[in-house]
């Protein structure tokens, strides 16, 4: 039977990143994602809710959002979904997170500190070695498309 794991959120950052090192030199940043979803109840009354979604960054991914992204931006992730499972005093806990294997940077320059970067997409070219800056690191993600200018601000999204 064949199987898919894919996962792609839009949402906003509600903590600032904090850039770790594991002992293989590999960074990871662990971030979280609050999305909201907009739906009309069956008395025709509309409500927001809102879910909290833990995200693990690897590799360059990781770096950049320690960088780039703050408390309250918004951002695109798409990844994978991830089941941990641990025992601690005796009882079996299991948490559903999302490994980030891309992400874009929305929003307009002046948010979130965001200096004038290269914008940098799989597949494509980048000018005075940008593409060794952000190219794919080790642990499981990459950095692909983040809009670093800010300039985008959503064009690139296909809705």
């Amino acid at each position: 039977m064949a199987s898919y794991n894919r996962v792609v959120l839009l949402g906003n950052v509600t903590r600032d990143p904090e850039l770790r090192y594991i002992s293989s030199g590999t960074a990871v940043t662990d971030i979280g994602l609050a999305v909201n979803d907009r739906r009309k109840t069956p008395s025709g009354e509309w409500v927001e809710e809102t879910t909290f979604v833990d995200v693990t960054l690897w590799g360059r991914t990781a770096e950049v959002a320690g960088e780039y992204v703050t408390k309250g931006a918004p951002l695109l992730i798409e990844g994978r979904l991830k089941l941990d499972t641990w025992e601690k005093d005796g009882k079996k806990n299991s948490k559903l997170r999302v490994v980030g294997e891309k992400m874009q940077l929305l929003g307009s320059r002046g948010e979130g500190g965001r200096t004038g970067k290269p914008h940098v997409a799989a597949g494509q070219p980048a000018a005075s070695g940008a593409d060794e800056a952000f190219g794919s690191g080790g642990g499981g993600g990459e950095y692909d498309g983040a809009d670093l200018s800010g300039a985008g601000g959503g064009d690139d999204i296909p809705f």
